[in-house]
């Protein structure tokens, strides 16, 4: 079983973020691209009951399809994840579709990552805001996060459904979708 441990760390600008990445001396890992996520859940929702997400992830030509578990408790996200890239995102969703998935919540954001020892940094560039993901083992996450002038009372734990949703609340937006489009036409 393949375990993700991560926070994220809320950044005022996409140049703070990435100042302060280049400040800790991580390096490139992959260049700047958007990912296209999709959340598919059942008519009964029984993903969202337990917790669990299923996503189908266009990024460019490659395409993903992951399982999340659901999240532990803790002061990190720390849930089961299961990966894996498939040929074509259109027939993979059709698939799904045909076993009694539907796409329920379709998310956007222009993501580039770093590396360091032990740990993937990614600067993601959402509609809601940017947003620095650390990953890794938990006294890692600890030590990027402060070296990036960081503690745990600055960690998000929240997916970015989640964060979508109390950024509808306190702006008064109401999109079905958190994709570039749909927030500038809010």
């Amino acid at each position: 079983m393949a375990v993700e441990r991560e926070v994220k760390l809320p950044f005022p600008s996409v140049a703070a973020a990435r100042a302060a990445i280049a400040g800790i001396g991580a390096a490139p890992l992959h260049t700047r691209r958007l990912q296209q996520d999709a959340l598919l859940d059942t008519d009964e929702r029984q993903l969202r009951a337990a917790r669990s997400a299923l996503r189908l992830r266009r990024e460019g030509h490659e395409s993903r399809v992951t399982f999340k578990g659901p999240p532990e408790p803790g002061v990190m996200k720390v849930r089961e994840e299961l990966e894996t890239t498939v040929g074509d995102a259109e027939v993979m969703q059709t698939v799904l579709e045909a076993v009694g998935f539907h796409v329920w919540f379709r998310y956007e954001k222009y993501r580039e990552e770093f590396a360091l020892p032990r740990v993937v940094i990614a600067l993601d560039e959402t509609p809601i805001g940017v947003f620095v993901e650390i990953e890794g083992a938990e006294a890692d996450i600890d030590a990027v996060a402060r070296a990036l002038g960081r503690g745990r009372d600055d960690y998000l734990t929240d997916s970015y459904r989640a964060l979508f949703d109390k950024y509808k609340a306190t702006h008064g937006k109401s999109p079905a979708d958190m994709t570039f489009a749909s927030i500038a036409g809010a």
